[in-house]
């Protein structure tokens, strides 16, 4: 390095320079000690009322010197650099950041393969809540969407997979496939759907250990290509919280599993070796807390874990495609995007804040709600869909008093051999404000519904007067989230609405802005304002390290005005 001296135009220092710069801060100089810029015949120097807008222009490096006793930013000239202390023309730069666009942002590979402009996903939010409308409005912003299938009938899904085949998405969509241990029957049947339909993404949720359903789904079509390597055509997105169910997914299928579908000739001998050498799932979303299932984990915690579990896993079956981790749960503000990326996410997927837009497949009443939604108002539920183990839910308690009822039921349940056991004072609670019917007449609906959906559960509970009331109860918790999703006025204090403390987050973020509104909440808007104000984290972060701390509200204070949006985010 004796005796160096580089000279660079600015859209040379783009690339260039942060090396530069990184070698004389190894030898103890700051950036103004090496770096020099000069004006040229292009070159001007912004009034420092415009440095917030040059910091914002993410699609340009940024130059700022100290002028006049003011931090402005450079624009056009020249950079030099030099050995500390080596005399020079020009003026010391005070802070420099290369161009940050947000298309950048995560991982490379991941947004080619699956074909995206930003590693941005919205999840799959059940019973619908993720609509075919929402997922299509992902699609066209070059992000990702999941239709939130969970809770539907085979019959609602097809309906939708018929709409989304019809879009022109570039397959960027996905369908949710989620485990359903009381009805391991439904959980097979949508996976046969998908595999008939051909839909080659989903994004598997809730799994406590792998099942025959979503193995079979991963491995049907597995073929080599015309250069011999392995190829399997569906694809899972599996989103997890716990260590040993992310080892599951990104392991091979299980022996015992590809051998049973051997045995069935699901496929071949010659498909089960392929199948053993490529992973269950590629991508896994590390979910921390989070509105629906979850287990409440935190971000900085469960991220570095499953990342340092990925590489093990990597190195141990040298998969020729590598693993990868993205982060949800908690991604509402451009700084929790920011620390996502930061750590080492390939994406980041959000959910509550999607649930808040217009595009959702829930009312106009849970959105007003959802808007007015602080951190704390948040609580745990019992989960209509493994109510017997005791499986919870996080839901909203702002507005409803559905976490505290849920509560209760699950109490008797857990106290009582059967619903004729109950003592008169719960029995009458529970049929006059919950049920609003007799037991007898909330069984006959119950077991209506559950004659079409998985008869086993009715000859079941007409031999275990507990399991009848463990389905009478279900009935409860599933009706709350469709009243809610349906807008029933008369069921306001009986709304199951899943939401996560990142919803209140939000709703700081987006106070006195277009944005505090549900009206102008839309998805494709909120996702380019979140990757934008993650961008722009990432870059005042980058001057911070350099000294500068910038006065509060001069960058990246507030979400932008659609307008403004669309110069951003031009092609």
């Amino acid at each position: 390095m004796a005796g160096m001296r580089r000279t660079l135009s600015i859209e040379q220092s783009t690339a260039l320079s942060p090396l530069m710069v990184d070698t004389f801060a190894r030898k103890g100089a700051g950036v103004g000690e090496c770096a020099w810029w000069s004006p040229t015949s292009n070159s001007y120097v912004a009034d420092a009322t415009a440095l917030g807008g040059a910091i914002g222009s993410l699609n340009e490096p940024l130059i700022l010197l100290r002028w006049n006793g003011a931090l402005v930013s450079a624009g056009g000239g020249k950079l030099e650099f030099r050995e500390p202390g080596a005399a020079t023309e020009g003026y010391p730069v005070a802070a420099y950041a290369p161009a940050l666009r947000p298309e950048q942002l995560g991982d490379d590979a991941f947004r080619g393969d699956h074909g995206l402009r930003f590693a941005y996903l919205a999840g799959a939010m059940a019973n619908g809540i993720a609509s075919t409308r929402l997922v299509e409005e992902m699609a066209r912003a070059g992000m990702l969407g999941f239709f939130g299938a969970a809770g539907l009938s085979l019959e609602r899904v097809e309906a939708a997979i018929d709409q989304l085949s019809r879009a022109d998405l570039r397959a960027r969509y996905g369908f949710n496939l989620i485990h359903s241990p009381n009805e391991p029957e439904l959980e097979a049947g949508v996976a046969d759907l998908y595999l008939r339909r051909g839909i080659r993404l989903v994004e598997a949720s809730a799994y406590l250990r792998l099942t025959l359903p979503v193995v079979r789904y991963r491995v049907t079509g597995i073929k080599r290509d015309a250069e011999g390597c392995v190829v399997a055509p569906n694809r899972i997105i599996a989103k997890v919280s716990r260590v040993e169910v992310a080892t599951q997914f990104f392991s091979p299928p299980p022996a015992e599993l590809l051998s049973e579908l051997v045995r069935t000739r699901e496929i071949t001998p010659e498909q089960a070796l392929m199948a053993a050498s490529i992973p269950m799932a590629q991508d896994i979303t590390a979910e921390a807390d989070s509105g629906g299932h979850t287990d409440n984990r935190p971000l900085v915690t469960l991220l570095p874990s499953l990342l340092a579990l990925r590489d093990r896993i990597q190195g141990k079956y040298s998969y020729e495609q590598p693993l990868r981790v993205g982060a949800a749960g908690g991604m509402s503000t451009p700084a929790a995007l920011a620390g996502a990326y930061a750590m080492g996410a390939a994406y980041v997927l959000t959910g509550s804040v999607n649930q808040a837009c217009v595009e959702s497949g829930s009312s106009d009443t849970v959105r007003r709600l959802l808007a007015q939604a602080e951190q704390a108002d948040i609580a745990m539920a019992p989960a209509a869909d493994m109510f017997e183990i005791g499986v919870r839910v996080q839901v909203l308690k702002r507005g409803t008093m559905f976490p505290m009822r849920a509560a209760r039921l699950y109490d008797l349940y857990r106290a009582h051999p059967g619903l004729e056991s109950l003592p008169e004072a719960d029995r009458a609670f529970v049929e006059k404000q919950l049920l609003r019917a007799t037991f007898e007449e909330a069984w006959r609906g119950t077991r209506e519904f559950f004659l079409r959906r998985d008869p086993g559960q009715v000859e079941r509970a007409e031999r275990d007067p507990k399991h009848r009331m463990a389905l009478v109860f279900r009935s409860y918790l599933g009706l709350s989230s469709r009243w809610a999703n349906d807008g029933v006025a008369s069921r306001v204090m009986d709304y199951q609405v899943w939401c996560g403390p990142a919803m209140g987050a939000f709703n700081e973020w987006t106070r006195g802005t277009f944005l505090e509104k549900p009206e102008n909440r839309r998805v494709a808007v909120v996702a380019r304002n979140l990757i934008y104000g993650a961008a722009m984290q990432l870059r005042l972060q980058h001057l911070r390290a350099q000294g500068i701390h910038l006065p509060a509200g001069v960058a990246g204070a507030h979400p932008l005005e659609p307008d403004a949006l669309r110069e951003v985010f031009k092609p």
